[in-house]
């Protein structure tokens, strides 16, 4: 560690106890706020906002700080629309033929099924790539470590920063995604790893009674 540049540690602001427990918990109030919509407006979004929740995911930790992320911003009506028919393809393969009846009887009670039309009337589509090789600075070509950790734990921090926003979000995982990378045009080094839509929710959109259940505490974690 010696032989490489550090800088001290920004300094954490020096909160009590209770005041600590009152930010986490407004913070716990406000992400449990986070829904999944499937139904949005096509009321635009400030490009600065976009910019804004990407950088924000940029910061996230990575396996030896290669950061092995990029996000592709669609938001062309030609791109999304080709996004739409390419993954309702795969949509309807995996409803009908790739899908067990248990996977579609976990679903069923979501209400999805093969229509994406959300795609198009969303103003903003992110497909996340994760990098098998790459590096900290640009031009690096070295094999990148714990790329899926790396790449989920920044997708966390995207969606985070797009509800700080206001903003819906819905994950999405056509499989497979190819055709991202070919829309994209992205270099065979990365793979899709997600395709994340974000906008205003449409003025009648609701959500089903069956995504607010949720594990309690005791059920999630335990200490040691």
């Amino acid at each position: 560690m010696k032989d490489h540049p550090r800088t001290p540690l920004p300094p954490l602001p020096e909160w009590s106890d209770e005041e600590r427990i009152a930010r986490v918990v407004a913070f716990r109030d406000w992400l449990s706020k986070r829904r999944t919509v499937r139904e949005f407006s096509d009321r635009p979004v400030p490009r600065e906002i976009v910019d804004q929740a990407i950088l924000a995911a940029g910061s996230a930790p990575s396996g030896a700080n290669h950061q092995p992320w990029f996000f592709s911003v669609i938001d062309s009506p030609d791109a999304r629309r080709q996004v739409r028919e390419a993954a309702e393809a795969e949509e309807r393969a995996f409803y009908a033929e790739k899908a067990s009846q248990e996977w579609l009887d976990a679903l069923a009670p979501l209400g999805t099924d093969p229509d994406k039309s959300f795609l198009e009337v969303a103003p903003v589509l992110i497909a996340v790539f994760a990098q098998k090789r790459g590096g900290p600075r640009p031009g690096d070509d070295r094999k990148n470590y714990y790329v899926a950790e790396s790449v989920g734990i920044a997708t966390g921090f995207l969606i985070a920063a797009l509800h700080q926003a206001g903003l819906a979000t819905l994950t999405h995982t056509p499989a497979p995604m190819s055709f991202l990378s070919e829309i994209c045009g992205r270099p065979a080094n990365e793979k899709p790893f997600l395709l994340l839509v974000a906008g205003h929710p449409a003025p009648d959109a609701t959500v089903p009674l069956a995504a607010l259940d949720k594990k309690p505490l005791d059920a999630i974690a335990a200490r040691v």
